[in-house]
């Protein structure tokens, strides 16, 4: 069922050509929630693609008639992308929703020395269930771009995959140099890495102090791993003056 924080209903570009039947939570939406009636408009949006307004042609016996027109494309996403130990998935979930509607270009789930390797097998990740939370993202966020998502065995086999080029941020209650408030952003865009719910161990601080990520610091308290997510991201975007 769609929650009352959508504010942009996004369909894939094969189904803006095709009735909407009215067993989808879309068009419960738009019916009950919306309470949208024959020549009624709404905000709507390709996945990736342009967003505009569409019209409520007619309501049939088991589906509902829209008219799309989509004409203004949306803003890229911002150059963060988030590096995250894989948490519970109940957590994971909520990373993957709160931090598209931050605007992340990525978002990377490693196994780490101390989590929990098994919730890579997770039906989050297992049958793709995870992009039901992007898209929940995105259309609270009046958007239609989905960042890309990848997991990964270990730290070292997806820092394999980056360039050098951006900023590179881990964030760690004990051993940091800077509070990540005084980061200084050099690059334009930025790495984050967030360690699993037990925090990163001590090889992996090695691994990231090599692969030139400075240790930062939220603060004395210690905060779970959906807040520090978030609360990295938004300080990230909030210096890289996105916010």
């Amino acid at each position: 069922m769609y929650n009352s924080r959508v504010n942009l209903i996004l369909f894939r570009q094969d189904e803006i050509h095709r009735p909407l039947s009215l067993d989808d939570p879309r068009a419960i939406h738009i019916l009950r929630t919306l309470k949208r009636r024959p020549g009624d408009e709404l905000d709507v949006g390709v996945v990736d693609g342009p967003k505009g307004k569409a019209r409520l042609v007619r309501i049939e016996q088991k589906r509902i008639i829209l008219d799309f027109a989509l004409s203004e494309k949306p803003p890229g996403l911002h150059p963060v992308t988030l590096i995250a130990g894989l948490p519970r998935p109940q957590i994971a979930r909520r990373i993957l929703r709160e931090a598209t509607v931050l605007g992340v270009s990525g978002m990377e789930f490693i196994a780490t020395d101390r989590g929990e390797k098994s919730y890579s097998r997770s039906r989050l990740w297992s049958q793709g269930e995870y992009l039901r939370y992007l898209m929940e993202g995105a259309q609270q966020a009046f958007s239609t771009r989905l960042p890309s998502v990848q997991l990964f065995g270990s730290l070292p086999e997806c820092l394999a995959s980056h360039r050098s080029g951006s900023d590179r941020i881990a964030l760690d209650n004990y051993e940091p140099t800077i509070p990540l408030r005084e980061y200084t952003p050099s690059t334009g865009s930025c790495l984050l890495a967030v360690g699993s719910e037990r925090g990163w161990s001590d090889a992996e601080r090695d691994i990231l102090r090599g692969e030139g990520f400075t240790l930062a610091g939220l603060g004395k308290r210690v905060l779970g791993v959906e807040t520090a997510c978030i609360a990295g991201i938004s300080l990230i975007l909030a210096r890289l003056e996105l916010m």
